[in-house]
């Protein structure tokens, strides 16, 4: 899996929401909350398990709404952040934080209601290899993200720590398809991309941010969205 060890360097995990959603980036943070609470609709009291979980920013959200989560994440080192953080916040649900690969899950068949897995797909080599775990462990929905391949990102690509794994919508519905998973909807966002909105104030990019999410409702413009937020459904 690209950047495996990357992300497990202390200094990486120790800067990475400070990098990454700080300044403008913060609205990236906040559209992918608002992304993952309407993929799963009421989360109150519901088993969720949060792939890829890194500093558990949605860990920590869904707990915040009621839901009962596991964090999970192959990186000792972006689990050390996130515990660290979730004890200077207090929550209505459950957290509990596990290292762990997400390839060999260690749970049984259908022990969630519903499993997500943001910021991940773009680092994997087997995509419905992880679809068909992810599947497995799961009794209702999965809700994934994938970096899309016509988009601003394929032009900066290769200056990135370790690449992405860039998709167009015809690859990720063979995934779904091949892993046994119901497509059931896909939103897609962010014209300009990400490093524009971290380099910028946040006074700024919220002046910007409604002319991109204009610009993505558009025929012309939308399938050069930046990023796709798939919800599938476990028949």
């Amino acid at each position: 899996m690209k950047g495996q060890e990357w992300y497990q360097e202390q200094a990486v995990a120790e800067a990475y929401e400070s990098k990454r959603f700080s300044r403008g980036g913060r609205l990236i943070d906040r559209r992918e909350k608002q992304a993952v609470l309407s993929a799963l609709g009421p989360v109150d009291d519901r088993r969720i398990l949060d792939i890829a979980a890194g500093t558990g920013r949605f860990s920590m959200m869904l707990a915040d709404n009621e839901a009962n989560v596991i964090s999970l994440d192959i990186s000792r080192a972006m689990l050390t952040q996130a515990r660290a953080k979730e004890r200077s916040i207090r929550h209505h649900g459950s957290l509990n934080f596990l290292q762990g690969d997400a390839s060999q899950l260690p749970f049984p068949d259908d022990s969630f209601d519903a499993v997500i897995a943001m910021r991940f797909f773009h680092l994997v080599d087997r995509p419905i290899e992880f679809l068909t775990e992810l599947k497995r462990v799961a009794s209702e929905v999965v809700v994934f993200d994938t970096f899309n391949r016509y988009s601003a990102r394929s032009i900066y690509n290769w200056a990135l720590p370790m690449g992405s794994r860039l998709a167009s919508h015809r690859e990720v519905a063979e995934w779904t398809d091949e892993a046994g998973l119901e497509l059931i909807d896909v939103d897609v966002d962010w014209i300009l991309p990400y490093g524009y909105y971290r380099a910028i104030p946040l006074s700024i990019a919220r002046l910007t941010r409604p002319i991109d999410a204009g610009l993505v409702g558009l025929p012309l413009f939308n399938r050069l969205a930046t990023v796709s937020y798939w919800t599938t459904q476990v028949p």
